[in-house]
């Protein structure tokens, strides 16, 4: 495969590691994104729900109600 110049793994140092994700609701934290976790965009701004409060809210969440009405 070819690569644009300047564009190799190398460049750059090491690898930046990913922010920790942390539930919007409870405050759970993990190292990187996890399928169980939920992604919800409330007036231009991410929130990350972790697995338990998603299903917990799981009716509210595809009523499109924002997280202040759970």
């Amino acid at each position: 495969m070819t690569s644009l110049p300047g564009d190799s793994d190398q460049a750059g140092g090491t690898a930046q590691e990913p922010d920790p994700l942390v539930c919007a609701r409870c405050g759970a934290r993990t190292a990187g994104p996890r399928i169980a976790w939920t992604c919800s965009v409330e007036n231009g701004t991410r929130h990350y729900f972790c697995d338990r409060c998603s299903r917990e809210n799981l009716r509210a969440i595809e009523g499109r109600l924002d997280s202040d009405w759970w």
